[in-house]
């Protein structure tokens, strides 16, 4: 029987290993681009950044230290250099694609950060795992811009999986939209008509604004944006901006908004400002060939008919009068009930000016609408 050398002996005390077999080794140096094991075989195992991790320019030394331990794959049992060839990415792949087929059956919600950001969509990094989130199920809403994105950590649901064609689809959208629809449930759970809610706006049109009430979008129409007139609602409000809006109406899953508050009504002491006999001052709102459309106060308009602006006979006020300018006048007549005042700059004038056949008329006017009806004496 022939004895064994040292050498051989040496050979024998060490485990064989073969290529794609997973193996445990514990790190016994680092480097900030290599990573090197002790794996039980007579060459030490060596893991390239590549082969830890897809991020470019990472620090190997801020991962892993002496004496961890590592899970790893076998990629090349001699690299051409007396060393194992391991890879510590792909062993963590594998595996994460088992973790993402259990997530993707279970329907379960994962969390991971975006690490790339494309024209087509992100790309998220699960256990080395890469998930596509193409753009159209990024968000609920549309996105031209997915850049903000970048760096952020998301939830998500695998709607895909198909590892052997490197086709695993993650889905955002989904997640977005029942927690939308939950919200919108507990919303409509708790409001009703006449509750004053906070809001923010979303987004401003010509005809309005959608406000985000936490749950649901209601409408804030322009006519229900002040007592007064809003010619361009993106002069008043912007996106972001924070409101306290009242519920007008609930219809279905719609929502009428008004910020035309009760206690903020100009008519509620029109009676006491602007009774039969008061000068009031107000600016030149509109113009039309009858009269002019003048404004006391936001809310509330009084027309000066066309008769009642000078003794001599003018054809149509804006002759004499621009829109913008600012006026004093006599109130001659206030109708309560219908919102409607008129006004007169002619009983100002001093009684000696008057004429003895001078006729009083009276006009009245409601708010906005441009029609008048003479009251006789």
């Amino acid at each position: 029987m022939s004895e064994q050398t040292f050498e051989q002996m040496l050979e024998d005390s060490f485990k064989t290993i073969h290529t794609g077999e997973v193996v445990e080794g514990t790190v016994i140096d680092v480097k900030p681009d290599e990573i090197f094991l002790n794996i039980g075989y007579k060459s030490d195992g060596l893991i390239t950044r590549s082969e830890y991790t897809n991020e470019a320019n990472v620090d190997l030394t801020t991962c892993v230290q002496v004496g961890e331990k590592l899970e790893v794959k076998v990629m090349k049992v001699n690299d051409g250099e007396g060393q194992v060839l391991l890879s510590y990415k792909r062993f963590a792949a594998e595996k994460g694609n088992k973790r993402l087929e259990e997530a993707y059956q279970n329907n379960e919600v994962l969390t991971a950060k975006v690490t790339q950001v494309l024209d087509g969509g992100l790309c998220v990094v699960l256990d080395e795992a890469r998930i596509f989130i193409p753009a159209s199920l990024v968000s609920d809403t549309y996105e031209k811009d997915l850049s903000k994105y970048a760096g952020q950590e998301i939830q998500f649901v695998i709607s895909e999986f198909n590892p052997k064609r490197r086709r695993v689809i993650g889905n955002r959208r989904q997640l977005l939209a029942a927690k939308k629809a939950e919200m919108q449930k507990e919303l409509f759970e708790k409001i009703k008509e006449g509750d004053v809610v906070d809001g923010v706006v979303k987004n401003v049109t010509d005809f309005g604004a959608f406000i985000d009430l936490g749950g649901a979008d209601g409408l804030l129409h322009i006519s229900e944006m002040s007592w007064g007139r809003v010619e361009n609602p993106k002069s008043v409000f912007s996106p972001g901006q924070e409101l306290k809006v009242l519920i007008k109406e609930i219809h279905g899953t719609k929502i009428a908004l008004s910020l035309k508050f009760a206690d903020q009504n100009p008519w509620v002491h029109a009676g006491e400002k602007y009774a039969v006999g008061n000068e009031v001052t107000g600016k030149v709102a509109r113009m039309t060939d009858f009269g002019a459309f003048i404004e006391l106060e936001p809310g509330i308009d009084a027309l000066l008919h066309v008769s009642q602006i000078a003794r001599e006979h003018i054809e149509k006020p804006s002759d004499v009068l621009k829109v913008g300018q600012e006026i004093t006048t006599k109130v001659v007549d206030f109708n309560e009930s219908d919102k409607k005042i008129s006004l007169s700059m002619k009983a100002l004038l001093p009684m000696e000016e008057k004429s003895e056949e001078t006729d009083e008329d009276t006009f009245s006017v409601d708010g906005g609408n441009k029609s008048a009806e003479q009251k006789e004496e």
